[in-house]
Protein backbone atom coordinates (compact mmCIF):
# COMPACT_ATOMS: atom_id res chain seq x y z
CA UNK A 1 0.00 0.00 0.00
CA UNK A 2 1.43 3.37 -1.01
CA UNK A 3 2.24 5.89 1.68
CA UNK A 4 -0.75 8.08 2.46
CA UNK A 5 -3.20 5.71 0.76
CA UNK A 6 -6.36 5.13 2.74
CA UNK A 7 -6.69 1.72 4.32
CA UNK A 8 -10.12 0.23 3.89
CA UNK A 9 -11.90 -2.72 5.43
CA UNK A 10 -15.32 -4.27 4.88
CA UNK A 11 -17.31 -5.12 7.96
CA UNK A 12 -20.49 -7.18 8.00
CA UNK A 13 -22.42 -6.97 11.26
CA UNK A 14 -25.90 -7.49 12.64
CA UNK A 15 -27.92 -4.27 13.01
CA UNK A 16 -31.54 -5.20 13.61
CA UNK A 17 -34.43 -3.23 15.13
CA UNK A 18 -34.22 -5.30 18.33
CA UNK A 19 -30.52 -6.18 18.35
CA UNK A 20 -27.27 -4.43 17.47
CA UNK A 21 -24.33 -6.80 17.78
CA UNK A 22 -21.90 -5.41 20.40
CA UNK A 23 -18.95 -7.22 18.83
CA UNK A 24 -19.78 -5.57 15.54
CA UNK A 25 -19.51 -2.18 17.20
CA UNK A 26 -16.24 -3.23 18.85
CA UNK A 27 -14.84 -4.42 15.51
CA UNK A 28 -15.78 -1.13 13.82
CA UNK A 29 -14.16 0.87 16.60
CA UNK A 30 -11.03 -1.30 16.49
CA UNK A 31 -10.64 -0.85 12.74
CA UNK A 32 -11.14 2.90 12.94
CA UNK A 33 -8.62 3.22 15.77
CA UNK A 34 -6.10 1.46 13.55
CA UNK A 35 -6.63 3.94 10.75
CA UNK A 36 -9.04 1.99 8.55
CA UNK A 37 -11.92 3.47 6.64
CA UNK A 38 -14.74 1.02 7.25
CA UNK A 39 -17.27 -0.06 4.65
CA UNK A 40 -19.97 -0.84 7.16
CA UNK A 41 -22.46 -3.41 5.86
CA UNK A 42 -25.52 -3.97 8.05
CA UNK A 43 -27.25 -7.33 8.22
CA UNK A 44 -30.75 -6.22 9.12
CA UNK A 45 -32.70 -9.48 9.28
CA UNK A 46 -32.13 -13.02 10.51
CA UNK A 47 -32.59 -14.32 6.96
CA UNK A 48 -30.01 -11.88 5.61
CA UNK A 49 -27.57 -12.90 8.34
CA UNK A 50 -28.09 -16.62 7.67
CA UNK A 51 -27.60 -16.09 3.94
CA UNK A 52 -24.36 -14.19 4.56
CA UNK A 53 -23.03 -16.94 6.84
CA UNK A 54 -23.93 -19.65 4.31
CA UNK A 55 -22.29 -17.72 1.48
CA UNK A 56 -19.00 -17.33 3.32
CA UNK A 57 -19.03 -20.59 5.26
CA UNK A 58 -18.97 -18.95 8.70
CA UNK A 59 -21.01 -19.52 11.83
CA UNK A 60 -20.87 -16.08 13.41
CA UNK A 61 -20.91 -12.37 12.71
CA UNK A 62 -19.36 -9.84 12.63
CA UNK A 63 -16.92 -10.67 9.86
CA UNK A 64 -14.14 -8.37 8.70
CA UNK A 65 -12.49 -8.39 5.28
CA UNK A 66 -9.30 -6.51 4.48
CA UNK A 67 -8.51 -6.59 0.79
CA UNK A 68 -9.40 -10.05 -0.50
CA UNK A 69 -8.71 -11.72 2.84
CA UNK A 70 -11.35 -12.57 5.39
CA UNK A 71 -9.94 -11.74 8.81
CA UNK A 72 -12.84 -13.18 10.79
CA UNK A 73 -14.74 -12.16 13.90
CA UNK A 74 -13.82 -9.78 16.68
CA UNK A 75 -11.33 -12.14 18.36
CA UNK A 76 -9.59 -12.83 15.04
CA UNK A 77 -9.46 -9.10 14.35
CA UNK A 78 -7.80 -8.48 17.70
CA UNK A 79 -5.29 -11.21 16.85
CA UNK A 80 -4.69 -9.60 13.45
CA UNK A 81 -3.66 -6.38 15.20
CA UNK A 82 -1.49 -8.25 17.68
CA UNK A 83 -3.79 -7.66 20.63
CA UNK A 84 -4.51 -10.14 23.42
CA UNK A 85 -7.44 -12.42 22.78
CA UNK A 86 -9.34 -13.36 25.93
CA UNK A 87 -9.55 -17.03 26.80
CA UNK A 88 -12.26 -18.10 29.21
CA UNK A 89 -9.81 -20.52 30.84
CA UNK A 90 -7.05 -17.96 31.45
CA UNK A 91 -5.98 -17.49 35.05
CA UNK A 92 -6.53 -13.88 36.10
CA UNK A 93 -6.08 -11.67 39.14
CA UNK A 94 -7.95 -8.76 37.57
CA UNK A 95 -11.11 -9.14 39.71
CA UNK A 96 -9.06 -9.03 42.91
CA UNK A 97 -7.02 -6.04 41.76
CA UNK A 98 -10.28 -4.24 40.95
CA UNK A 99 -11.76 -5.05 44.36
CA UNK A 100 -8.77 -3.99 46.43
CA UNK A 101 -8.01 -0.89 44.34
CA UNK A 102 -11.61 0.29 44.59
CA UNK A 103 -11.76 -0.45 48.32
CA UNK A 104 -8.53 1.49 48.88
CA UNK A 105 -9.85 4.49 46.92
CA UNK A 106 -13.12 4.39 48.87
CA UNK A 107 -11.26 4.21 52.20
CA UNK A 108 -9.03 7.14 51.31
CA UNK A 109 -12.00 9.20 50.13
CA UNK A 110 -14.04 8.41 53.24
CA UNK A 111 -11.16 9.31 55.54
CA UNK A 112 -10.66 12.59 53.71
CA UNK A 113 -14.36 13.41 53.99
CA UNK A 114 -14.44 12.55 57.70
CA UNK A 115 -11.07 13.84 58.93
CA UNK A 116 -9.59 16.02 56.14
CA UNK A 117 -6.75 13.51 56.00
CA UNK A 118 -6.15 10.29 54.09
CA UNK A 119 -3.57 8.88 56.50
CA UNK A 120 -5.63 7.79 59.49
CA UNK A 121 -6.16 4.57 61.41
CA UNK A 122 -9.72 4.53 60.12
CA UNK A 123 -8.39 4.48 56.56
CA UNK A 124 -6.86 1.05 57.15
CA UNK A 125 -9.98 -0.15 58.97
CA UNK A 126 -12.26 1.07 56.21
CA UNK A 127 -10.06 -0.48 53.52
CA UNK A 128 -10.48 -3.93 55.05
CA UNK A 129 -14.19 -3.43 55.79
CA UNK A 130 -14.92 -2.08 52.30
CA UNK A 131 -12.96 -4.99 50.79
CA UNK A 132 -15.05 -7.44 52.80
CA UNK A 133 -18.29 -5.85 51.60
CA UNK A 134 -17.25 -5.75 47.94
CA UNK A 135 -16.08 -9.36 48.06
CA UNK A 136 -19.37 -10.31 49.71
CA UNK A 137 -21.29 -8.57 46.92
CA UNK A 138 -19.36 -10.60 44.34
CA UNK A 139 -20.40 -13.80 46.11
CA UNK A 140 -24.00 -12.69 46.59
CA UNK A 141 -24.40 -12.13 42.83
CA UNK A 142 -24.59 -15.91 42.51
CA UNK A 143 -24.77 -17.62 45.89
CA UNK A 144 -25.43 -20.99 44.28
CA UNK A 145 -22.34 -20.77 42.08
CA UNK A 146 -20.21 -19.52 44.95
CA UNK A 147 -21.34 -22.29 47.29
CA UNK A 148 -20.56 -24.94 44.68
CA UNK A 149 -17.02 -23.68 44.11
CA UNK A 150 -16.56 -23.16 47.87
CA UNK A 151 -17.17 -26.87 48.45
CA UNK A 152 -13.97 -27.64 46.52
CA UNK A 153 -11.82 -26.58 49.45
CA UNK A 154 -13.60 -25.16 52.50
CA UNK A 155 -13.38 -27.63 55.38
CA UNK A 156 -16.52 -26.52 57.21
CA UNK A 157 -18.66 -26.30 54.06
CA UNK A 158 -17.74 -29.90 53.26
CA UNK A 159 -19.13 -30.99 56.63
CA UNK A 160 -22.09 -28.61 56.63
CA UNK A 161 -23.07 -27.68 53.05
CA UNK A 162 -25.35 -24.82 54.11
CA UNK A 163 -22.30 -22.93 55.41
CA UNK A 164 -21.49 -22.07 51.80
CA UNK A 165 -24.80 -20.18 51.64
CA UNK A 166 -24.31 -18.47 54.99
CA UNK A 167 -20.74 -17.30 54.36
CA UNK A 168 -21.43 -14.37 51.97
CA UNK A 169 -24.08 -12.93 54.28
CA UNK A 170 -21.80 -13.29 57.30
CA UNK A 171 -18.95 -11.54 55.49
CA UNK A 172 -21.24 -8.70 54.39
CA UNK A 173 -22.67 -8.29 57.90
CA UNK A 174 -19.24 -8.14 59.53
CA UNK A 175 -17.99 -5.69 56.91
CA UNK A 176 -20.93 -3.32 57.29
CA UNK A 177 -20.70 -3.31 61.07
CA UNK A 178 -16.95 -2.67 60.91
CA UNK A 179 -17.49 0.26 58.56
CA UNK A 180 -19.81 1.75 61.18
CA UNK A 181 -17.55 0.72 64.06
CA UNK A 182 -20.68 -0.58 65.76
CA UNK A 183 -21.87 -3.84 67.37
CA UNK A 184 -18.28 -5.05 67.49
CA UNK A 185 -19.34 -7.81 69.93
CA UNK A 186 -21.08 -9.41 66.91
CA UNK A 187 -18.92 -8.28 63.99
CA UNK A 188 -15.59 -9.37 65.47
CA UNK A 189 -16.53 -12.98 66.33
CA UNK A 190 -18.18 -13.46 62.92
CA UNK A 191 -15.12 -12.14 61.06
CA UNK A 192 -12.75 -14.09 63.30
CA UNK A 193 -14.65 -17.35 62.78
CA UNK A 194 -15.09 -17.23 59.01
CA UNK A 195 -11.59 -15.82 58.53
CA UNK A 196 -9.93 -18.54 60.63
CA UNK A 197 -11.85 -21.39 59.00
CA UNK A 198 -11.11 -19.92 55.58
CA UNK A 199 -7.40 -19.49 56.25
CA UNK A 200 -7.01 -23.05 57.54
CA UNK A 201 -8.94 -24.39 54.54
CA UNK A 202 -6.77 -22.52 52.04
CA UNK A 203 -3.52 -23.55 53.74
CA UNK A 204 -4.57 -27.19 53.68
CA UNK A 205 -5.82 -27.18 50.08
CA UNK A 206 -2.97 -25.19 48.53
CA UNK A 207 0.11 -25.54 50.72
CA UNK A 208 -0.43 -29.00 52.23
CA UNK A 209 -2.41 -30.92 49.59
CA UNK A 210 -0.82 -28.92 46.72
CA UNK A 211 -4.10 -28.67 44.84
CA UNK A 212 -4.59 -26.25 41.93
CA UNK A 213 -8.18 -25.05 42.12
CA UNK A 214 -10.11 -21.85 41.54
CA UNK A 215 -10.84 -19.45 44.35
CA UNK A 216 -14.46 -18.67 45.23
CA UNK A 217 -13.40 -15.40 46.90
CA UNK A 218 -14.83 -13.20 44.12
CA UNK A 219 -17.80 -15.38 43.28
CA UNK A 220 -18.32 -18.63 41.46
CA UNK A 221 -17.62 -17.56 37.88
CA UNK A 222 -13.99 -16.40 37.87
CA UNK A 223 -10.59 -17.96 37.19
CA UNK A 224 -8.74 -16.49 40.17
CA UNK A 225 -6.48 -19.26 41.51
CA UNK A 226 -6.88 -20.30 45.13
CA UNK A 227 -3.85 -19.32 47.17
CA UNK A 228 -2.35 -16.09 48.42
CA UNK A 229 -5.37 -14.00 47.42
CA UNK A 230 -7.93 -15.97 49.40
CA UNK A 231 -5.50 -16.40 52.28
CA UNK A 232 -5.01 -12.63 52.36
CA UNK A 233 -8.77 -12.08 52.43
CA UNK A 234 -9.15 -14.42 55.40
CA UNK A 235 -6.14 -13.12 57.31
CA UNK A 236 -7.41 -9.55 56.84
CA UNK A 237 -10.69 -10.56 58.47
CA UNK A 238 -8.88 -12.25 61.36
CA UNK A 239 -6.58 -9.28 61.87
CA UNK A 240 -9.46 -6.80 61.66
CA UNK A 241 -11.49 -8.78 64.19
CA UNK A 242 -8.61 -8.89 66.69
CA UNK A 243 -7.85 -5.20 66.16
CA UNK A 244 -11.45 -4.08 66.59
CA UNK A 245 -11.80 -6.01 69.87
CA UNK A 246 -8.49 -4.66 71.18
CA UNK A 247 -9.40 -1.13 70.15
CA UNK A 248 -12.85 -1.37 71.76
CA UNK A 249 -11.45 -2.70 75.04
CA UNK A 250 -8.14 -0.93 75.51
CA UNK A 251 -8.00 2.21 73.37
Amino acid sequence: MAEGETKTARLYRMVMPDHVCPYGLKSKDLLERHGFEVEDHHLTTRAETDAFQDRHGVDTTPQTFIGDARIGGHDELRGYFGLKVADGDDVTYQPIVAVFATAAAMALATSWAAFDSVLTVRTAEWFIAFSMCILAIQKLRDVEGFSTMFLNYDLLARRWVRYGYVYPFAEALAGVLMIAGAVIWLAAPVALFIGTVGAVSVIKAVYVDRREIKCACVGGDTNVPLGAVSLTENLMMVGMAVWMVAKDRFL
